[in-house]
């Protein structure tokens, strides 16, 4: 982060701020590789709170003059026109992924809106919030097509398909995880969206051991396939992968579809369609849904994933 590269973002946040939008979003993602030396930075709007989010320790002359750089701008015209109210950056390099709160009180979790859905976030206390904003068009898109389905969400995390699902018309949603905390908080989400939670299932399981209580649940007529890249002692993407594609068959109804994700830059497209066609060659490959506008990448394959397959009869 040199004095040019700050400059730059000090050039794209206040005209951000100055627009800032009524929900979540994303002001600048540096990590698609842009903009020369901001490529380990971040900024997301959480109605009224600025998160700066940092993937690589700077120098520490490059984090005074950022910091120095983000206290300037909470005293323009711009942040004022946008409601700010809280600045904080995130040290996503630390183990504990430290938060460091520039202005405002400190706030251990909120509520934030995407799609007129509501959603609780931590801020600081984990690595990650709790809601990927790259998978916006993801979380639309099932949504659209969720009506009358019954939905297989893998790898639910905080249930963010599910939330959406059900919005969208959903009869069942049966959301897996091996992280009971983190399907506890996917409960919170639909209850905040005063959704039937009879309609919601949360299996707390490893995957790759509950391959029975999956199928016995189904068959479904929609299967989301949201993995990490690499979770240490549960998920591989290189190996790992494969052996969820290999059983689409035995979940999926005969019109069933897929939308399968992934968010590691190092592998491209290919790597799902060929791991689809495969492992199940009933499956076509139907499309790859764009990201949204506030995720530019110099490479598009480096960025997040997300196709649909449909499988034929």
């Amino acid at each position: 982060m040199n004095p040019e590269a700050l400059a730059t973002l000090h050039a794209h946040l206040l005209p951000a701020l100055a627009a800032a939008p009524s929900e979540t979003r994303r002001l600048f993602h540096g990590r698609g590789r842009c903009w020369p030396g901001l490529e380990q930075l971040t900024v997301d709007w959480l109605q009224g709170v600025v998160l700066v989010s940092l993937f690589k320790e700077p120098a520490p002359e490059q984090l005074e003059n950022l910091k120095e750089l983000l206290l300037d701008i909470s005293i323009s015209n711009e942040w004022q026109q946008s409601g700010a109210h809280t600045l904080l950056i995130q040290h996503r390099y630390l183990p504990q992924s430290t938060a460091e709160w520039l202005l405002g009180d400190e706030i251990d979790e909120m509520t934030i809106v995407e799609g007129g859905l509501h959603y609780l976030v931590d801020l600081g206390r984990k690595q990650n919030t709790g809601l990927f904003l790259d998978m916006r068009y993801g979380r639309d898109w099932v949504r659209e097509q969720a009506n009358g389905k019954r939905v297989l969400n893998l790898f639910a995390y905080t249930c963010g398909f599910s939330v959406a699902a059900i919005e969208g018309g959903a009869s069942h949603v049966v959301n897996l995880d091996m992280s009971r905390a983190a399907l506890s908080r996917g409960r919170d989400n639909h209850r905040l969206n005063g959704h039937d939670l009879s309609k919601v299932s949360f299996l707390g399981h490893d995957l790759f051991k509950s391959w029975g209580k999956v199928i016995n649940s189904g068959p479904y007529d929609l299967v989301i396939i949201d993995p990490p890249s690499f979770q240490k002692g549960s998920f591989l993407l290189t190996k790992d992968y494969q052996r969820v594609l290999r059983r689409l068959p035995e979940l999926l109804t005969a019109e069933g579809t897929v939308l399968a994700c992934m968010n590691d830059p190092a592998f491209g497209s290919a790597f799902l369609i060929d791991g689809v066609t495969q492992e199940a060659p009933e499956l076509r490959f139907e499309q790859r849904l764009e990201n949204p506008p506030e995720f530019p990448d110099i490479d598009p394959q480096s960025g997040l994933k997300a196709l649909v397959f449909q499988r034929t009869i």
